[in-house]
């Protein structure tokens, strides 16, 4: 199986001054970057641990 290509987007909540993109259109892990160094790299977490995260920041 190959490697998804990336799909980067920016969730509707956010402004475009202070935004980090996310992808999460591989089938083993997501992706996170900051839009204002999108050519520094990127961070690749299991979707296991970003679906904990994403819960544990929507509680607020």
């Amino acid at each position: 199986m190959q490697p998804a290509t990336p799909n980067w987007r920016t969730s509707s909540y956010t402004g475009t001054e202070n935004c980090v993109e996310v992808a999460d259109n591989d089938p083993t892990k997501v992706m996170v970057r900051d839009t204002k160094a999108r050519d520094q790299g990127y961070l690749a977490v299991e979707r296991d641990s970003w679906t904990a995260f994403v819960g544990y920041a929507m509680q607020g």
